[in-house]
């Protein structure tokens, strides 16, 4: 039965108009819960295993034990407005009226990996209180506290998250989670086909109705049906906590459920949060349907908001005295003791010990908070971004792999090849050497990609390992990221650079953000290969010709190589996969688009620009630059440092010029981020010229970077600086008109030698 709300009075109306509900809401609950009185006896013989009322899944005992977890979320509020009042915390935005969550807690196992929303505390607890180890509400006050000791973050964020408790850390205040908890159930089954075993676990994943509203829910919802439709495992249980209203913007009455109830393929359960017994029920018959069927769910879970959205919400500046009385009235913790007290489990005044007991444990568990350390210099801030750097050796396949992945070994052919085709077969040599790669996006399948890159690769590794999602780039990246938390090795494809716009959070709030917010407890290693930059003499405009990188270098700790040849691009494949294959490094690799085919370097046939295949166990150090001579001399007349097409044009422009007497030096930077200072200050000269050329827009690129270091290191160098025009990239022969050409390098570096 569905517990009816308690009666809103006038003078609890008036009382809601206060700017803080702590103090009233608590009064309320203990007054509420003191005048509860059995409604039925319990029956004969009845004990702790019963069921808690006649028909529900849900024990007495397991109901008790949810009911402190209840509890404790409550006061862990309370205690974190508290502690905030004296300066002592540093996160107010709770779970009150949200505690029903712990039903589904206690319906999951505590191996199905949880992805929770913010307000998923009682979920957190509950299952905290069902596992070995963890003391969930001391963890949940040293987040409050910004602790060093908090065991997942480490003072870094109040996040719920344990690695024991298989609960990745969210940061999340929308819904960008979501498409990562799909990657994790699609990458979930696939692991275990991989080691042919079946996997029983489930994905659960919590979320705002709000936050149902956003276009990342829309694109992990949209994806996790096309996955289903081509009958393919997506064992993933949505869960909405639906409060009505997200900060002060109330959810159209009916629309949420409308929505869920019409994704294609995720079929729909409706829980009462307010009633545990019918939450819990509701959460034990989604589970079983994902668990049993392989195939995704929604847990439609009605809540409620107490207390506003944070602590320093005044909820009664866009709410009225009556709604905030009326939520009030629904409070579930009330209603839960409604439940044991009324069906004779327990009286009130049980309920109430306990609570008073809870109190004064949480209020213990806070001031030894506040006691322990936080952080106290940069270096522990930054110590979690990235892991220190070790150069192992690669992993390689054997002979005998090799051999049916190549036939002859590409090292060992003795034509050059173009940059696709060493990009393809460095590709091939990872998933020949790592079982749990795997490479997918757009079209890279039997098509190969756009430019061919990927051909005959998912020929040979099978469509398991290799194959094409749909067009959305949050959910590539999403189904990247939930890959990589089920122990795979993701290789996502974007197909343009300029598409990543669409989807830069999963990189910047997701990917790039889980080692720093769990101590590298858990990473989002990846390597993700992205076709950009320009010069494709004149096709495709601006989305197939987007020249600006910054996006990419401000994400914290982020690794970002670009190849100019093919030998590079190869070895720098094997560093970039094992940066994220063993450090769980977030790794990419810029591809520019107009060398992919590129033979020759300065007259046609001369194949200036083809390499050899180097040696599988080759890579290439972030601390390296290449460099090349053009000229006798040890010290060079000038020094031109650039990278990709820069690069291609500078070395063109430098044979010209040691034509004319001139000895240039030519540095590949390589390394966009972090960009490769110190190998830089060690090629070039002391007092020398130095031009640097970058194809990028002048706002978005590095060459401002590189210069201001190598003038601080060297402040007696001369310099220019060449780079594209701080505009989009039109159409056809106008694009050679903010792209840097050839004669701007060549004016430049006459301009420094002092040339005509």
């Amino acid at each position: 039965m569905l517990l009816k709300p308690h009666r809103v009075t006038a003078e609890r109306a008036r009382a809601a108009s206060a700017t803080s509900r702590t103090g009233a809401l608590d009064g309320q609950l203990r007054a509420r819960v003191a005048a509860l009185s059995a409604e039925v006896e319990r029956p004969p013989g009845a004990d702790l295993d019963s069921p808690v009322r006649p028909g529900s899944k849900l024990s007495a005992r397991e109901a008790l034990r949810l009911f402190e977890a209840q509890i404790e979320s409550r006061l862990l509020d309370l205690l974190a407005r508290d502690l905030k009042n004296r300066g002592q915390s540093f996160y107010t935005i709770g779970s009150s009226g949200h505690e029903g969550n712990a039903a589904v807690a206690a319906a999951l196992e505590v191996d199905d990996p949880a992805f929770l929303h913010y307000r998923s505390g009682a979920f957190f607890l509950a299952r905290a209180s069902a596992a070995l180890g963890p003391e969930g509400a001391f963890d949940v006050a040293l987040g409050l506290t910004a602790s060093s000791d908090e065991p997942i973050a480490g003072g870094r964020h109040k996040v719920f998250g344990s690695a024991p408790l298989n609960v990745p850390p969210q940061t999340s205040t929308i819904a960008s989670h979501l498409p990562k908890a799909l990657g994790a159930a699609v990458g979930m089954e696939r692991r275990a086909r991989f080691e042919g075993r079946k996997e029983r676990r489930i994905v659960a994943c919590t979320f705002g109705d709000a936050s149902s509203n956003h276009a990342s829910t829309s694109a992990a919802f949209n994806t996790c049906g096309w996955v289903h439709h081509q009958k393919l495992p997506a064992p993933v249980l949505w869960v909405c906590e639906d409060n009505g209203i997200g900060i002060s913007v109330h959810s159209p009455e009916g629309w949420v459920e409308r929505r869920l109830r019409s994704l294609p393929g995720i079929k729909y359960f409706f829980g009462d949060g307010l009633d545990l017994a019918h939450a819990y029920d509701a959460a034990v018959d989604a589970v079983d349907f994902v668990r049993s069927t392989r195939a995704p769910a929604v847990l439609h879970l009605r809540t409620v908001r107490l207390m506003g959205h944070a602590g320093s919400d005044v909820e009664s500046t866009y709410r009225s005295p009556e709604e905030i009385a009326a939520d009030e009235a629904r409070d579930p913790l009330v209603t839960t003791a409604q439940l044991l007290v009324g069906q004779g489990w327990c009286s009130a005044s049980d309920l109430l010990d306990l609570y008073d007991d809870t109190r004064r444990r949480v209020a213990r568990l806070g001031e030894e908070a506040v006691r322990r350390p936080r952080i106290t210099t940069a270096a522990a801030v930054v110590s979690a971004l990235a892991p220190p750097v070790t150069h192992a050796p690669l992993p390689v396949a054997g002979p005998e792999v090799r051999a049916k992945v190549f036939g002859e070994p590409p090292e060992a052919a003795a034509r050059p090849w173009h940059l696709a085709v060493q990009i393809n077969r460095a590709l091939a040599d990872v998933l020949a050497a790592i079982p749990e790669a795997i490479l997918f996006g757009e079209d890279v399948a039997k098509k190969g990609g756009v430019y061919t890159v990927t051909k005959d690769l998912q020929a040979r590794f099978g469509v398991g390992r290799v194959f094409n999602t749909l067009l959305d780039e949050t959910s590539i990246l999403g189904l990247a990221i939930g890959a990589r938390h089920a122990g795979l090795l993701p290789i996502p494809e974007i197909q343009y650079l300029a598409y990543l716009m669409n989807a830069i959070d999963q990189l910047r709030g997701e990917a790039g953000s889980m080692q720093f917010f769990s101590q590298g407890q858990y990473n989002n290693g990846m390597l993700v290969r992205i076709a950009g930059l320009a010069y494709q003499k004149g096709f495709g405009g601006h989305f197939h010709n987007d020249n600006g990188v910054a996006a990419l270098l401000e994400i914290p700790g982020i690794v970002v190589g670009c190849p100019a040849r093919g030998d590079d691009a190869a070895r720098m494949i094997r560093t970039l996969v094992d940066l994220a294959h063993r450090s769980g490094r977030v790794t990419v690799l810029l591809e520019p688009i107009a060398l992919y085919m590129t033979k020759d370097l300065h007259e046609a046939g001369d194949s200036a620009w083809l390499t050899a295949y180097p040696s599988p166990d080759a890579s290439l150090t972030l601390d390296s630059v290449g460099v090349h001579d053009e000229g006798a001399a040890s010290t060079p007349d000038l020094t031109i440092v650039s990278f990709a097409n820069g690069l291609y044009m500078s070395r063109r422009v430098a044979r010209r010029l040691a034509a004319e007497g001139h000895t240039v030096r030519i540095v590949d930077l390589r390394w966009l981020a972090p960009l490769p200072h110190d190998a830089l200050g060690r090629v070039v000269p002391a007092g020398g010229r130095v031009l640097v050329v970058d194809e990028c827009r002048r706002c978005s690129g590095v060459g401002d970077r590189v210069l201001i270091e190598l003038i601080r290191r060297n402040p007696s160098i001369r310099w220019d600086l060449v780079t594209g025009m701080d505009t989009y990239i039109p159409l056809a022969d106008a694009a050679n008109l903010v792209l840097v050409q050839e004669p701007d390098i060549d004016r430049a570096a006459r301009a420094l030698l002092g040339a005509p």
